[in-house]
């Protein structure tokens, strides 16, 4: 049958093609969506009231977060290569499996970086400085694994850069009485969600000696997560209080808030199928949101 789904559309590549696609994970889109939702907060906030996003911008910043998330798994791959022969759930990566070399992902890496810039040169100055300024998160996330119990904090201030950047994109220069309490919530969000992912994989990396939040939380986890998901809905509010946002912004983070509270309180952080349905289910999180800017703006 006819399927449109991300992972389809990669296994109907060509076969010397697929191993690449695999790498910037085309497959999973889950991922991209949560580096995605961020910017399309900020631009939709940025809109002048009673006006819908900027579509143009919202297009650009997709097919950025395609590049950049795609660049992101291919510097992590290329840093985990060795630990990720050693996880059941990466084993089968295109690194780790030896379909490409470590030459061939750093010239893929560079073609990568390269469409990217190309994306972040259609944007203002001030943006073009910003976005640039995050490329050193995006190179050291990958390495936090090995020397901090809070990599998923780095990842946060990483993959929220786009909270900044939307604003700038649209008004040419970030408000940070909107900005700062919005990309802090989405790193509050970040910790939720990559946590629970984090707790797939933490009887392996007890064995190859690898940090996480999952790890330092263990059996806390579910306090933990409740108390980023508050700060989160704290940092939404402030936001829309200072960008005069109107009662269908609150009502879209009132169900962000019932949706968090769903996933702490049905997670079990000892089956892996569920903490990857809880992660993957963030995305409807980031689309109510955006949802909820848009209507309250109009």
């Amino acid at each position: 049958p006819l399927s449109f789904s991300a992972a389809e559309l990669v296994r109907a590549a060509p076969g010397r093609l697929q191993p690449y696609l695999r790498l910037m994970r085309l497959h999973q889109p889950a991922g991209t969506w949560l580096l995605y939702l961020p910017c399309t907060w900020s631009i939709a906030l940025a809109a002048p009231t009673g006006s819908l996003p900027h579509w143009p911008t919202l297009a650009l910043f997709g097919a950025g977060a395609v590049l950049m998330r795609g660049a992101g798994c291919t510097i992590n791959d290329m840093w985990d290569r060795d630990y990720d022969k050693k996880v059941a759930r990466t084993a089968s990566r295109p690194l780790a499996a030896g379909e490409i070399s470590t030459f061939q992902s750093f010239v893929f890496l560079g073609g990568q970086l390269s469409l990217a810039l190309c994306v972040l040169l259609c944007l203002n100055y001030y943006s073009i400085v910003l976005g640039a300024a995050s490329l050193t998160l995006v190179v050291s996330y990958p390495l936090m694994k090995r020397i901090t119990y809070w990599p998923q904090l780095v990842l946060g201030l990483t993959f929220n850069w786009g909270a900044l950047l939307g604003w700038s994109a649209i008004r040419g220069s970030c408000d940070w009485s909107v900005c700062l309490p919005l990309y802090l919530a989405g790193v509050m969000w970040t910790l939720v969600y990559d946590t629970i992912y984090a707790h797939q994989d933490k009887r392996d990396d007890i064995l190859i000696g690898v940090k996480s939040t999952a790890l330092q939380f263990k059996e806390d986890t579910k306090r933990w997560l409740s108390g980023f998901s508050m700060a989160m809905l704290v940092g939404l509010c402030v936001a829309g209080m200072n960008c005069n946002q109107t009662f269908p912004y609150y009502s879209a983070v009132a169900a962000v808030g019932a949706h968090l509270a769903h996933q702490i309180y049905t997670l079990d952080i000892d089956k892996p199928e569920d903490c990857w349905k809880k992660f993957a289910s963030n995305r409807t999180v980031g689309v109510l949101l955006f949802v909820g800017i848009v209507l309250g703006n109009l």
